[in-house]
């Protein structure tokens, strides 16, 4: 079995390898891309942290496993699905048992939906890795090519920002950074994680600015 600490590239891409293919196909924002950035933004956190790869890494690679609809009434199971799932998967390759709970409670708790505390640092990693893949210039295009696949509205015509009607983001993209994204640097659980919010949060509001002179 490959090992997780101190690895060699060949038994790093054996692990990628076996951890890809338990992934399912998801909608255009939740793709293997998706992953592939949620996997290096968890990287970048752990540089900061104490923590353990062995189950940071699998959690990051699963965590979106299990694949239910955005629109879906189930949408708040996903992350407890995944991880189901992402344990099933992991004993039929012979992970060590021992780390079965952590890397649950990991992936189940990244999830915005499912309103699931972290209570360890790797679930706080992950949830931090997962939702920074939701702003900057990633989460704005994963935004509007969700809302396109949704067949959403790209903003309300008499009311591109809500200002005077509630917030509906199934039928508007631009609602939605009102709805959460412009939020998510406020639920961020690590030093790393906060900054790189910040960062990529002040690139949204950039964007709404130029949209709001472009539209009047």
């Amino acid at each position: 079995m490959p090992r997780l600490k101190g690895m060699t590239e060949e038994e790093m891409s054996n692990w990628s390898a076996i951890f890809e293919s338990a992934i399912q196909s998801g909608d255009p924002a939740h793709d293997l891309e998706h992953i592939r950035r949620v996997v290096l933004n968890t990287k970048k956190i752990a540089k900061t942290e104490n923590l353990s790869m062995e189950v940071l890494l699998p959690a990051a690679w699963l965590h979106d496993c299990v694949h239910v609809a955005k629109n879906s009434p189930e949408r708040s199971t996903a992350s407890q699905l995944a991880a189901d799932h992402a344990v099933n998967t992991l004993k039929q390759h012979g992970y060590p048992q021992e780390h079965f709970s952590a890397i649950h409670h990991a992936i189940e708790a990244h999830s915005f939906s499912a309103n699931i505390s972290p209570h360890s640092i790797e679930a706080k990693v992950l949830q931090d890795a997962d939702r920074i893949d939701a702003l900057g210039a990633v989460g704005l295009s994963r935004c509007l090519m969700l809302g396109g696949h949704m067949g959403s509205d790209l903003y309300h015509s008499e009311d591109p920002f809500a200002k005077n009607r509630p917030l509906d983001d199934t039928d508007y993209c631009i609602d939605h950074f009102f709805a959460k994204l412009l939020g998510l640097k406020n639920t961020m659980q690590t030093k790393a994680g906060k900054a790189l919010a910040e960062k990529r949060t002040k690139f949204l509001s950039d964007f709404l600015e130029q949209l709001r002179s472009e539209i009047g």
